[in-house]
């Protein structure tokens, strides 16, 4: 696992609080949902967060949501290609 480097002051501060909520830290791994989202892009990362919250929060109203992300991607590729980050 990799070791997180030193936060700094201003991102340390929003370790609780609504903007880095319980239900994306609260994984059986101990890993963070934006330790992982943030390595896609915009619609599968929101996509992947929803899915991670789902157990934890509105259970089939985000398993939705992460669905309608899903399908823009989709469609995003087949638009423009399949290509990983546009």
């Amino acid at each position: 696992m990799m070791t997180p480097k030193a936060l700094p002051p201003a991102i340390a501060l929003v370790d609780k609080g609504p903007i880095n909520p319980d239900h994306y830290k609260n994984h059986p791994s101990g890993i963070e949902c934006i330790e992982i989202s943030e390595h896609f892009n915009s619609n599968m990362g929101q996509a992947l967060q929803y899915i991670w919250r789902a157990d934890s929060r509105k259970g089939i109203e985000d398993l939705k949501k992460a669905q309608w992300y899903i399908t823009r991607e989709i469609q995003r590729r087949e638009n423009y290609g399949d290509k990983k980050f546009v």
